[in-house]
Order: structure tokens, then sequence, then C-alpha cells
């Protein structure tokens, strides 16, 4: 498919289908600083070749945290109050960065134990109901929901209400969304109760816990179940996207199957690789310009929104040559972007590697014969998301 480029700033997000790469990256390569409009309807650059997305991620001149300004140009309305867009960045100025790292820790007593006893218990249901079965709703999303409930020390049980409250607050839409407000309101409620509980463990108690430390005074029990709300989201929505799409992967490209199963260095010596390729970033992550900026050959102004490329970044074939190819004794398969970078840079990547590592390892084991039950071309993608997803993935064995 050739695609043409006019001096009309096209539209983005391009494509919402997983099973391909956007055929707009390949017209990208000639331009990799592009104006686009995004679904606010703002200008914006889009980033696309490697180096460029990591300059862009790695200078403080592009910050995260501005892009939630008052009058900064959007890539989509904001679904949560502006302070909250630099999560990160709030966490460590409240001092509570040890507690959230300990929490993601994958080494902690009993995680791993936890997920492998966790993945094995979705497919002993999927196997006792029979197939088809449906691996987005009935393995990733339960299976990263609870690892994030157990994290927090809150009930399993109480994963399925904070998790239908990402089909919103992760949505891209033009304008503001009322629901969004309504879930965040509820789920802050929720998490504030939460602290007062006796039974909350996890990460939940710790935070509870700080509030008799004078230190801590400054804290808030609202900031702490911001802390709460948060971590689920971003964490179960990247977790689960990462993995569901990873399954995708598995169940369209024979040679993905192959490197998982029958190659050499199995799942675990094919992560990165399988980060690189996969395509769960449906949108572009946002920086704000501080100051004007030579980008390439484009000046950036001060003010200018820029979106980063993953998809195009991890299949640039300056830094990763062949880039279709899947190939997990790539050399450099570890500096894809599929993490982010920078000051930015996901502090939950060894729990979002070990938790996609065992999910895999457990699926292929004991379903060897797994595979799509539909024509993958009747997948239907989720659309305005900022996730690429299928919204099921029916299988059968």
């Amino acid at each position: 498919m050739t695609v043409v480029m006019t001096n009309e700033p096209p539209a983005f997000p391009f494509d919402w289908d997983g099973t391909r790469l956007p055929a707009e990256i390949d017209a990208l390569r000639a331009e990799p600083v592009r104006k686009v409009r995004t679904i606010a309807g703002a200008e914006a650059w889009l980033v696309s070749s490697y180096e460029l997305c990591r300059q862009v991620l790695e200078e403080p001149r592009f910050s995260l945290k501005d892009t939630s300004a008052p009058g900064a140009p959007r890539q989509y309305a904001l679904t949560i109050p502006p302070h909250v867009v630099n999560n990160m960045g709030n966490i460590t100025g409240a001092g509570l960065r040890k507690a959230v790292m300990k929490a993601i820790n994958p080494k902690a007593p009993g995680l791993e134990e936890w997920l492998r006893a966790r993945a094995g218990a979705l497919v002993d249901a999927l196997v006792a109901e029979g197939a088809p079965g449906e691996l987005r709703g009935a393995y990733a999303d339960p299976y990263s929901a609870g690892l994030h409930c157990r994290m927090l020390g809150i009930p399993e049980e109480d994963g399925p209400r904070l998790l239908r409250s990402l089909d919103v607050a992760f949505m891209n839409a033009p304008r503001e969304i009322e629901a969004a407000r309504l879930h965040w309101d509820r789920d802050i409620a929720y998490m504030t109760e939460r602290l007062d509980d006796p039974a909350t463990g996890g990460l939940m108690a710790e935070l509870a816990a700080l509030r008799e430390d004078p230190d801590y005074a400054h804290l808030t029990d609202e900031m702490l179940a911001t802390v709460g709300v948060t971590l689920f989201g971003a964490g179960v929505i990247s977790t689960a996207g990462f993995l569901t799409m990873a399954l995708v992967s598995v169940l369209t490209r024979p040679d993905v199957r192959e490197a998982l199963t029958a190659g050499e260095h199995g799942v675990a010596g094919a992560m990165d690789e399988l980060l690189r390729v996969n395509l769960s970033i449906g949108d572009g992550l946002p920086r704000l310009a501080l100051e004007d900026v030579r980008l390439g050959e484009v000046d950036v102004r001060a003010g200018d929104l820029v979106l980063v490329l993953v998809e195009a970044a991890n299949h640039d074939p300056q830094r990763f040559p062949d880039p279709l190819a899947f190939r997990p004794d790539r050399e450099n398969a570890a500096d894809h972007l599929s993490f982010g970078g920078g000051r930015h840079y996901c502090p939950a990547t060894a729990l979002g590697k070990r938790h996609a590592e065992i999910a895999l390892e457990t699926l292929l084991d004991r379903l060897p014969g797994l595979r799509l039950a539909v024509p993958v071309e009747q997948l239907v993608w989720r659309t305005n998301f900022m996730k690429r997803l299928p919204e099921r993935l029916p299988v059968a064995w």
C-alpha cells in the first residue's frame, strides 16, 4: 500500500489494527519529524526515527508535565486531573518513591509463586469451561488486575470494578468525558476507604501508616489514594495491553511462536524482541517543547506539542536492521523504546517483563495447540484508545 503525504497535516493516530505496522510509517522515513493533526484538533510534531525519538524522551527541554498545562495543545482531552499527568514525578516529590518501588519489585517475597499460581488457575478455568476461550477477558486482564490488587493490598475481587474504569480512563477523545470524571471520583473514594480498612495490606497499608509520621504531614488522604488509583490504572493497562498484544503475535506470527516454543532462547530470552515488535502503544508519547529546539531538520518552537511514535522508532531500520523480522538474538533488541526513556522511563519495567514471561510460559506449556478460533481478519480492534487492543481474542487448543 502506498501512502501519499500532502501538505495538509494527516490525522493521527493512523491505524488501530494490531496485526500490522501502520502503512504510513514507511512514508515517514523520509520525513521523521512531521506535522500531524491530533484527535483534539491540535497540530503536533510526530517524531518517528529512533534517534530523534530518543532525543525527545531524554532531553529536559521536552516536558511531560507541561502537556497538561492550561492552553497547551492536546493530543486528546485529559481523562484524569491535570496534576496527575506527571504521576511518578508527583510520587517522587511527595517522598513516596521508595514505597512504590518496593511494591513493584518483581523479586518481592512470594510474588513469582503467586504469578505462576494465578496464571495456572486462569488456564485451569479456560480448560474447565472448554474451547473456545477468550484470552483477553479471561486471561490477560484478570491476571494483570489480580497482580496489581495484590501489590496494593486490596481484595482481588474488587479488581473487576476498578478494571471497568480503564475502558473510559484511557480513551482518546476530542473533548472532556463525563464518565472519566465520575470513574475517577468513585475510584478515589474507594482507595480512600482502603486507607482506613484494617484488612488492607500491601502498598496501601504502607501509605496509610505514613499518616502517623510527622515527616509526611504534607500528605493528604486524596494524595495517597491517587497513588493507588494511578498505579492500578497505568499498571494494568500497560501490562495487560502488552501481554494481550504479545498473544496476538504468538497467534498470528509463526516466527514468534517458533521462537518462544522451539527456539533456543525461550520466552525469557525473546522478551526484549517481543517488546520491540509489540504494537500495543496506540498513540504517541506526548511532550511539550519548553524552548525552541532544532529536531533533525525541523525547528520546533517553544509551546509545540511533540509526539514520539514508539512503534516507528522500534522498527527503524537504521537502528534495527530488517526490523520486521523477529530475532531473539538481535544484539540491540533491548534498545527498544517500549518502556519510554529518559526521566520518564517506566519504573516497572522488570515487573512488566516477568509478568508477561510467566503468563506466556504457562499458557504455551499448558496449551501447546493454542490457536485463533476466528479468522484473523475478524478480530475487532478498539479505536480511539491509548492502547491498541482487540476487543476479544477467541482461541481454541
